[in-house]
C-alpha cells in the first residue's frame, strides 16, 4: 500500500506559506513537514465530511502574499528573529491524506503510513485536522522510534472514551487509543476544564494509568513554568493540541467553546518550553470549525502557534 495524497487547492501553490509541496514521501528531504488529515472517523454517519475537515487548507490559503512573505523573512518578537535563524531549513508540505467516503477506515492507513515515512525520514511531523479522531493514526506510526514517547496533550476535554455509538477511533477516543500503545509512556494532559464526553469511569482510567491530569484552573493557579516542570525531561514528545483548549477568545472556531482555556502567552510559553526540554518529534492542531470564526481570530492563532514550534525547535537545535 502506498499513501494517497491530493494537492491542498487555494493559494498560488496551494501550501502553507507557499513552501514546497512534496507528495512523493519516499524521497521526502525536510526538516518539517507539514500533512493534511482532514477526517477524523465518524459517529454513525455516512458521510466523512464536517465543518472541521476545511480547516487544513484555510489554515493554508488565508495568509495573504505580504503577510507570507513576512512571515518568512522579517523579525519575528515571538522568535527573536527571522522565522529560519539564519539556517538553511526546509520545510515542505505534503498535501492532504486522500479520503473514500466508501472506505472510512482507508483514511487512517494512509494517515498511518504517510505518518512513517515522514518519521522516517527524519523530518519533523505538524498534522492538520480534521478532528481529534486524527492523531490515532499519527501516533501508532510513533512506534519507528523505538523508545518510550511522551505525549503532551492540550485540550478542554479527556478524550478517555473507549467507544462512542461503537466507534472506537473517533473524537473522543484518542488518549485512550495512545494509553493502548506500548511506545506511548507518560502522558500529561492540560487545560481541562467544563463538561465533555467523558464520566467518572473515563477519569479513574486515565488516573490509574498515570496521567497527570492538569486542569486549566490549576494551570492558571500554578502557571506553565510549574506545568512545564511536570512533564518528563528528555523526550521524545508528541504535542496534540485540540483548538478547544486555547480559550475561546483567541480560538472561538471550535465546536465546544469554553471559557477558561489557556491564553496565547501560555501556549507560546508551553510550545517554547517543551521543544527546550527535548526533541519533538511531531505535533497536530485539530477540531478547528472554520465557520464559527471571529475575523480569522483563530487562524491568525493558528499559524502563529505553527510558526512558534517550527522557529523554536530550529532554536533548540533540533533540526537545521
Amino acid at each position: 500500500m502506498t499513501q494517497k495524497l491530493t494537492v491542498p487547492p487555494g493559494n498560488k501553490k496551494g501550501t502553507f506559506l507557499n513552501f514546497p509541496l512534496a507528495l512523493n514521501l519516499d524521497e521526502l528531504q525536510a526538516d518539517f513537514a507539514i500533512l493534511g488529515i482532514p477526517f477524523g472517523m465518524p459517529y454513525n454517519v455516512s458521510s466523512m465530511a464536517n465543518d472541521q475537515s476545511t480547516a487544513p487548507d484555510i489554515i493554508r490559503n488565508t495568509p495573504s502574499a505580504a503577510d507570507i512573505e513576512y512571515t518568512k523573512n522579517h523579525f519575528d518578537w515571538d522568535l527573536g528573529g527571522p522565522l529560519f535563524a539564519g539556517k538553511n531549513i526546509r520545510v515542505v508540505d505534503c498535501g492532504n491524506v486522500s479520503a473514500d467516503s466508501a472506505d472510512h477506515e482507508a483514511h487512517y492507513r494512509y494517515a498511518e503510513l504517510a505518518a512513517r515515512k515522514i518519521f522516517s525520514s527524519g523530518a519533523i511531523l505538524i498534522s492538520l485536522g480534521g478532528d481529534h479522531g486524527i492523531p490515532i493514526p499519527v501516533m501508532r506510526a510513533l512506534e519507528i522510534f523505538n523508545e518510550p514517547v511522551t505525549l503532551v496533550h492540550v485540550d478542554a476535554h479527556l478524550d478517555w472514551r473507549n467507544e462512542v455509538n461503537g466507534e472506537t477511533e473517533g473524537y473522543s477516543s484518542p488518549i485512550r487509543r495512545a494509553s493502548e500503545m506500548p511506545w506511548i509512556k507518560d502522558i500529561v494532559q492540560i487545560g481541562l476544564r467544563g463538561i465533555g464526553s467523558a464520566r467518572e469511569g473515563e477519569v479513574a482510567d486515565a488516573r490509574t494509568y498515570g496521567a497527570d491530569l492538569i486542569s486549566a484552573y490549576e494551570m492558571h493557579s500554578i502557571g506553565m513554568d510549574a506545568v512545564l516542570d511536570r512533564i518528563p525531561n528528555g523526550g521524545p514528545y508528541y504535542l496534540t493540541i485540540d483548538a478547544d483548549g486555547i480559550d475561546p477568545t483567541i480560538m472561538p472556531a471550535v465546536m465546544a467553546q469554553t471559557p477558561g482555556g489557556l491564553n496565547w502567552i501560555q501556549t507560546r510559553e508551553l510550545v517554547h518550553g517543551l521543544v527546550n526540554k527535548g526533541r519533538v518529534v511531531g505535533m497536530d492542531l485539530v477540531e478547528i470549525a472554520p465557520k464559527y470564526d471571529v475575523s480569522s481570530t483563530t487562524i491568525i492563532h493558528a499559524e502563529r502557534l505553527i510558526c512558534n514550534f517550527i522557529g523554536a525547535s530550529i532554536r533548540a537545535g533540533h533540526c537545521g
